[in-house]
C-alpha cells in the first residue's frame, strides 16, 4: 500500500498542514482551494531572529518533475510577504532527476527563493517523529510533558494543610498526613484564527477577524471545553512543564494514574474547526439597494478557520484526603506547581449541613472529628471546649440545653449541678435568670405604685 494511498489531494494538503504545524512552523494555513497558483500551504519560520515566509506545494503523486518545482519558484516570487522567502515541495512519491537538479542549482546559486524537496522517504522519517499514521493521515498525540503536580519548593501536602489554617480549634501542623492521589489528565490547548468577509451588492455586511485560544479536556468521549480558571491555569504554565516521570512522582504520591488521550490530534483539530464555525456563525440584518431590510446568516467556511497550534499536555488532578475522627475530608484541585484551581474543598464545608465556602467560620470538634459551621458548633459545658451538635450528649439545666462530650461528662455535671447554690443554678440559664430579675423588679415597682409609695 502506498503512503497515504486512501487520501485525496486536498486531504493530503490537510495532513501536511498538520505536519508542518507539529514541526514548529508558525502561522500555518492553506491557500484558497479554488485557485491554483502553485501554493497549497503557507507558513512562517523564525531563524536567528529573522522571520521568513514559506510556500509549500503538496503533490500526492508517484513522481514529481521539474515543472512543478519551477512553478513553485514563480509562486514564491509573487507571494506577498515582507521578508525573505523560500519554498518546499512535498510528495508521497519521489522526485525526478531534473527536479532535484533544478532545486540544487537554486541553492548553489544563492537564489533568493531556494526550494527544499521532501519525498516519501523523508515523509516517513517525519512521520516517526510526530506520530503520523501514514496510512490514514491521522497525527497521533505524542506527549510526555505535564504541568507540575506540586510546588517543588514545598511539601506535597501543603495545599490541604493551608486549607486547615482557616479552621478554628485545630492547628494545621497537628493535622495528620493526608492520603494523596494524582491523576494526570490529558488536555490540549488550541489556538485558531477565523478570517472571513461577507459581502452583498451593498458591500461588506459582516467581517470575522478573530484569534481564539481555549483548552479542551482530551480524554475518551466527546471533547469538553475547560472552564476559564482551568484554561488560564494551563495556558499560563505551558512554559513550565516537566517530564511525566511516573516512577519519580510515585515517590511523592500514594497513588498515581496516567489517563490516555482519547483521540488523535487530527480529530481534535477537526472538532475545533467545526466548533469555531458554529461559534462564529451569526445572523446579520442589513438594508439592500432597494431599501428593503434583509436577514442573512453568515457562516464561515471551514477553510476560513485556521488552527495555529495544538499543544498537548497533562494536567495533574490531585486529591488529598485527611482522616479526622469519624470523618474524611477531601481536598481536590488541578495543580501547576504553586498554582492550582480547587475542584472540591471538603475542608471548608460543614459536615452537618450544606454550608460551605471559605467565607464562613468553621470549628473543629475534637470529640468526633467533625468540622462544623457556627450553627452546628457549641461549647461543651464541663470542659469549655468546642463540640458539634452531631455528637454531643444533651440535657436541660435551668430550662437551657447543655452540651457534653459523652454520658460520663454529663453525669459529672449532674453531680456538680446538684451541689450548686440556687443562684448558681439559676445562672446556668443567664437569659432566664436575667428575665426573672427584671420581672421581680417590675412586680416590686407595681406594688409600690399601688401602695402609693411611689
Amino acid at each position: 500500500m502506498a503512503v497515504l494511498d486512501d487520501l485525496s489531494g486536498f486531504e493530503f494538503e490537510d495532513v501536511m498542514e498538520d505536519v508542518f504545524r507539529n514541526l514548529g512552523y508558525e502561522n500555518v494555513r492553506q491557500a484558497d482551494k479554488t485557485a491554483d497558483e502553485g501554493r497549497d500551504v503557507m507558513m512562517e519560520e523564525v531563524i536567528d531572529g529573522t522571520r521568513r515566509g514559506i510556500v509549500v506545494e503538496c503533490k500526492h503523486t508517484s513522481t514529481v518533475g521539474r515543472p512543478v518545482v519551477q512553478k513553485l519558484h514563480s509562486a514564491i516570487a509573487t507571494f506577498d510577504f515582507d521578508g525573505p522567502k523560500r519554498g518546499i515541495v512535498v510528495t508521497t512519491g519521489r522526485f525526478t532527476g531534473p527536479a532535484e537538479e533544478y532545486a540544487q542549482r537554486l541553492r548553489q546559486n544563492d537564489d533568493p527563493y531556494p526550494i527544499e524537496l521532501l519525498d516519501g522517504e523523508a515523509l516517513r522519517e517525519i512521520a516517526d517523529d510526530i506520530g503520523l499514521d501514514l496510512y490514514n493521515g491521522r497525527i497521533e498525540i505524542l506527549c510526555d510533558e505535564t504541568l507540575r503536580p506540586y510546588d517543588p519548593a514545598t511539601d506535597v501536602d501543603t495545599p490541604v494543610r493551608e486549607a486547615f489554617r482557616d479552621i478554628e480549634n485545630v492547628a494545621a501542623a497537628d493535622v495528620p498526613t493526608p492520603y494523596s492521589r494524582v491523576q494526570f489528565r490529558p488536555v490540549v490547548a488550541i489556538t485558531a484564527d477565523a478570517d472571513a468577509v461577507f459581502e452583498t451588492s451593498v458591500g461588506v455586511i459582516h467581517r470575522i477577524n478573530d484569534r481564539t485560544r481555549f483548552v479542551v479536556h482530551a480524554e475518551r468521549g466527546r471533547p469538553q471545553i475547560a472552564d476559564d480558571p482551568v484554561a488560564t491555569l494551563v495556558t499560563e504554565n505551558l512554559h513550565a512543564t516537566v517530564e511525566l516521570d511516573a516512577e519519580q512522582f510515585a515517590q511523592s504520591f500514594d497513588d498515581l494514574e496516567e489517563r490516555r488521550f482519547g483521540q488523535t490530534q487530527t480529530e481534535y483539530k477537526e472538532w475545533a474547526v467545526e466548533r469555531l464555525q458554529d461559534h462564529h456563525t451569526a445572523t446579520v440584518t442589513y438594508t439592500g439597494d432597494n431599501n428593503v431590510t434583509y436577514d442573512r446568516t453568515c457562516e464561515p467556511n471551514l477553510s476560513d478557520i485556521s488552527v495555529q497550534s495544538i499543544e498537548p499536555v497533562y494536567l495533574p488532578e490531585v486529591r488529598q484526603t485527611i482522616e479526622l475522627g469519624e470523618y474524611s475530608y477531601p481536598y481536590e484541585y488541578y495543580a501547576a506547581g504553586p498554582s492550582r484551581v480547587t475542584r472540591d474543598d471538603g475542608v471548608h464545608r460543614c459536615v452537618h449541613c450544606e454550608t460551605d465556602g471559605v467565607d464562613e467560620t468553621y470549628t473543629y470538634c475534637p470529640n468526633c472529628g467533625a468540622i462544623a459551621c457556627d450553627s452546628h458548633n457549641k461549647t461543651e459545658r464541663l470542659e469549655g471546649e468546642p463540640i458539634c451538635t452531631g455528637c454531643a450528649v444533651t440535657e436541660r439545666f435551668a430550662l437551657k440545653r447543655k452540651y457534653f462530650y459523652d454520658e460520663e461528662n454529663l453525669e459529672a455535671f449532674r453531680e456538680e449541678y446538684a451541689e450548686m447554690p440556687l443562684l448558681e443554678k439559676a445562672m446556668e440559664n443567664k437569659l432566664l435568670a436575667g428575665g426573672s430579675v427584671i420581672a421581680t423588679l417590675l412586680v416590686v415597682v407595681g406594688l409600690l405604685l399601688i401602695g402609693g409609695i411611689m
